[in-house]
């Protein structure tokens, strides 16, 4: 009940979401054929609440406990940062270097990863977390990497490189405030 709880609310969240600030990527047409490759890859969504409810375990309640935090704090991460983004963009284009975005360049797939990671918990099983692997590894880098290409283009992008991760935020690196102090000393040296 807890995983149909957990992945039911990210599913009515997401439907909420997308009335309020959609994310344009999901609504580009794409060919027959390659939608049903992407209906396929979805799918494998659903391996892991089958094995929890085909293998009869139940979690131990730490454990539960464990997979619900990080559950909602990885919906505050990816929905909070595309709402940032959405709402930025919205008013002013450009590089969007602070807030959810100052220490980490892809917050809201960072949040994603948490949710996923949450439910692959609950199931207790290798394959969840070798589907959250795969994904990661052929959907969410490249993706991240596209877009770090696509930012590239802004003068201010290696310098917020420098001082954001690309998916792990950078908490103790070089900051903002730390290198235009440097540059106003370099300046006035």
């Amino acid at each position: 009940w807890v995983y149909l709880s957990l992945h039911g609310t990210y599913g009515i969240l997401w439907l909420l979401k997308d009335r309020i600030y959609p994310d344009k990527q999901w609504e580009q047409e794409v060919p027959f054929v390659q939608g049903i490759i992407i209906f396929g890859i979805v799918c494998l969504y659903w391996i892991a609440p089958y094995i929890l409810i085909s293998s009869g375990t139940e979690p131990p309640i730490p454990l539960v406990a464990a997979a619900i935090s990080l559950n909602i704090f990885g919906i505050f991460l990816h929905y909070s940062s595309d709402a940032q983004k959405y709402y930025t963009l919205k008013y002013k284009s450009g590089l969007i270097t602070e807030g959810f975005f100052a220490r980490c360049r892809n917050t809201n797939y960072l949040g994603e990863i948490f949710i996923y990671l949450s439910f692959a918990m609950l199931v207790q099983h290798w394959l969840p977390y070798l589907i959250l692997g795969a994904f990661f590894a052929g959907i969410f880098i490249p993706n991240m990497l596209k877009k770090d290409k696509s930012l590239s283009r802004y003068p201010e992008f290696v310098e917020y490189q420098a001082s954001s991760g690309l998916i792990i935020p950078q908490l103790f690196g070089k900051n903002s405030l730390t290198s235009e102090a440097k540059k106003f000393a370099e300046k006035n040296s």
